[in-house]
Order: structure tokens, then sequence, then C-alpha cells
């Protein structure tokens, strides 16, 4: 057999393969987003113990990002307020609808002068495809798979499986922690008592 028909009985196998690997968009009418995700069911709302309060520094943590940049909660100490979004996994109901809603409130975080940080437990390439299966995020979403938890624990929202609890932090420029919700993990929070705890930290500066 000659170099040619080499080459092309490989390129035929490659294409048979990435057919059966990939076989092209879901049928019309079926969302891909919701083919994709794992529902684990009904869980404890709350698994895990506080170990910060309102008035508290925020523990500092710095983590790789899906832009290969490392964020730290240091580098907007003296610029920016920050809200932090815990979620328990990727691929998951609950957070696959909770993350793409701030996506059509960006405007409350920008009016408030803060930045969003989304934090999981998950590593990189499962966030990227993720996130890439939303349509993108507006804001930085951050990787604490390793060491395993360590952000979500020095906070006190890892639960006892290894996942994150479903909470916000909200952080003044000053470093302190002005706001804390730990959500039920199965339902997504109120977007109201974020937008109104980014705007009680402007409001007391303003008086």
């Amino acid at each position: 057999m000659n170099d040619s028909r080499i080459r092309v009985g490989v390129l035929g196998f490659t294409a048979i393969l990435l057919v059966a690997l990939f076989p092209g968009p879901c049928p019309a009418g079926e969302p891909p987003m919701q083919s994709m995700i794992y529902d684990p069911g009904k869980l404890k709302p709350v698994d895990s113990i506080l170990k910060v309060k309102v008035g508290d520094p925020a523990p500092p943590f710095t983590l790789p990002s899906l832009t290969g940049e490392p964020v730290s909660l240091a580098q907007f100490k003296g610029k920016r307020n920050v809200a932090i979004s815990f979620v328990p996994a990727a691929w998951t109901p609950v957070c696959s609808d909770q993350w793409p809603g701030y996506n059509i409130t960006r405007d409350i975080f920008e009016q408030h002068d803060a930045v969003l940080l989304g934090i999981t437990v998950d590593n990189l390439p499962s966030l990227f495809a993720w996130t890439q299966q939303m349509g993108g995020l507006w804001f930085p979403v951050l990787s604490d798979f390793w060491p395993h938890g360590e952000a979500a624990h020095r906070f006190g929202v890892l639960r006892t499986d290894g996942t994150a609890e479903r909470a916000l932090f909200v952080i003044d420029k000053a470093g302190i922690i002005r706001f804390i919700s730990v959500s039920d993990i199965n339902r997504r929070p109120n977007l109201q008592d974020l937008a109104d705890a980014l705007k009680a930290i402007n409001t007391t500066k303003a008086e």
C-alpha cells in the first residue's frame, strides 16, 4: 500500500472516530445545557459551620482563574467592594441557573463599585467546559480545587462531602465582611439580598 492510500485510511478512521465521540448538536428542541446536567437529588440544606462573622476581616486567598491568571482577594483591597459567590459544583441544576442570572444583573455590581468572584471546588478544565456551555460569564470564575476547598474551608463553608455551600459574602474595600448568606443548597439565593447588601455599604459611607 502506497503512502497516499495509508493517509486516506488514517483520515477515514479519524473521521469515523470523531463522529462516534462527538455525534453533533443535540436534536432540535432539546436544550444542550439541560441534557448535560447532573442532578444529585435533594441534599442536606447546610452542612458546615461558619468560621467568620460580619465585621471580621475576610480570610485571604489566591486562586487560579479561567483566564490563567491567579486572582487574590488582596488585589481589590482599597479599590473595589467584593461579592463572593461560593457554589457547590459545576454541572448541577441550581448552580447552572444561579450564575448565568448574574449576567443580566451586572449593572448592580458596577453601580456599587463591586466585583463578583465565583468560586467552586471544581478543577479548571471542568469549570471551563461548564461556563462555555452557559455561554460565558462576565465575572472571574476561580477554582478552589487544590489544596482542595482551602478557601471554602477558611470561610467555614466547606461541606463534609468536599463541596462548598451555596454562600454569598460581601466584603468592603477595607477587607471587612459586611454580609453573609449561607442558603439552602437546594435553592437559588435571593438576588435582592445581595443587592441590598451592596447598597448598604455605599449608604453607610455616604452617611
